[in-house]
C-alpha cells in the first residue's frame, strides 16, 4: 500500500468499528474491497490497525490495567486479583481457536464478503436482544467470563463485532453494563499484542515491501479514532443505545450481501 488516504481511511474504520459493535473485522474486508487493497499489503496494515486501537485501550483504560497488574503479582485473594483471574480465563478460548484453527481463519479474510453480511446480520440480532435487557449492579463472575471468553472466540469471524458480542453475552448474562463494557475492552488487549507478536515473528519482523509512511498515518488515524470510540461506547453501552448499531449492522449486512450477489 502506497496511497497515505487508504491508509488514513483505514486507520479511521479500524480505530472506529474496534469499539464500537459493527464489526472491525468485517469493515475493515469492506472497506479494503472498496479500495481494492493489495492482500500482501493489507496484512501488515492490519497488524499496525490492530496495534494501535489495543495502545488506544490501553490510554483510557491504564488505571484499570495497573489495578489488573496489581492483582497478578500481589497474591492475594482479593477483588483485584480476582478480576485478573476473571481476564486470565476469558482469553483462553480465544487463544485455542487462534492457535490450532489459524489456518483455515486466514481463508475467511480474503474478500468473503457475502459471510461477512451475514455475519453482521447476527450481530444485529445480539445487539439487538441486549438492548432489551435490562440494567443491573452484577460485576463479571467467573462463569459470566468463560462464557464471554467463548463469545469473543466465535467473533472472530469476520462480521461478528468482537465487542457486541462480549458486551451482549455479558448483558444477557445480567452484567451491569458499564462492567459489561469495561471487562470486554480489557479483555481483549493481552490476546491482540500476543497476535501481533506472533505475525510479526512468523513474518521474520516488518517486511521490506512495507510502505513506512503509509503505516505511520495509518496507526495514529486508528490510535485517535480508537480513544474517541473507546470512550464514545463506554457512554453509550451505559444509556442503553445499542439497539440503533443492530439497525446499522442490519443496514450494512443486507449491503454487503446484495453487492456481493449483484456486482461480484
Amino acid at each position: 500500500m502506497n496511497d497515505f488516504l487508504d491508509a488514513i481511511i483505514l486507520g479511521i474504520v479500524q480505530g472506529l468499528t474496534e469499539f464500537l459493535p459493527v464489526s472491525s473485522s468485517g469493515h475493515i474486508e469492506i472497506a479494503e474491497a472498496i479500495l481494492k487493497v493489495d492482500q500482501k499489503e493489507s496484512m501488515m496494515m492490519t497488524i499496525v490497525l490492530h496495534f494501535a486501537t489495543a495502545l488506544s485501550t490501553v490510554v483510557v483504560y491504564y488505571k484499570d490495567i495497573l489495578q489488573i497488574f496489581k492483582g497478578l503479582f500481589e497474591f492475594k485473594n482479593n477483588e483485584e486479583s480476582r478480576f485478573a483471574l476473571k481476564i486470565i480465563l476469558s482469553m483462553i478460548p480465544a487463544a485455542l481457536v487462534g492457535v490450532f484453527l489459524e489456518d483455515w481463519l486466514e481463508t475467511l479474510f480474503d474478500g468473503q464478503l457475502m459471510l461477512v453480511g451475514f455475519m453482521l446480520l447476527i450481530t444485529a440480532g445480539l445487539l439487538y436482544f441486549a438492548d432489551m435487557a435490562k440494567n443491573t449492579n452484577k460485576s463479571v463472575s467467573f462463569k459470566d467470563a468463560v462464557i464471554i471468553g467463548m463469545a469473543q472466540a466465535i467473533a472472530i469471524m469476520p462480521g461478528i463485532s468482537r465487542s457486541g458480542a462480549t458486551i451482549s453475552t455479558s448483558v444477557l448474562l445480567g452484567d451491569d453494563r458499564s462492567k459489561a463494557a469495561r471487562f470486554s475492552f480489557l479483555m481483549v488487549i493481552p490476546l491482540i499484542f500476543g497476535a501481533i507478536a506472533k505475525k510479526i515473528l512468523d513474518a521474520g519482523g516488518i517486511p521490506e515491501y512495507a510502505n513506512g509512511g503509509a503505516l505511520l498515518a495509518g496507526f495514529i488515524a486508528a490510535f485517535i479514532a480508537g480513544i474517541i470510540a473507546c470512550k464514545w461506547m463506554i457512554a453509550l453501552v451505559k444509556k442503553a443505545k445499542l439497539k440503533y448499531f443492530a439497525v446499522y449492522c442490519l443496514i450494512v449486512g443486507l449491503i454487503a450481501i446484495g453487492y456481493t450477489m449483484f456486482y461480484v
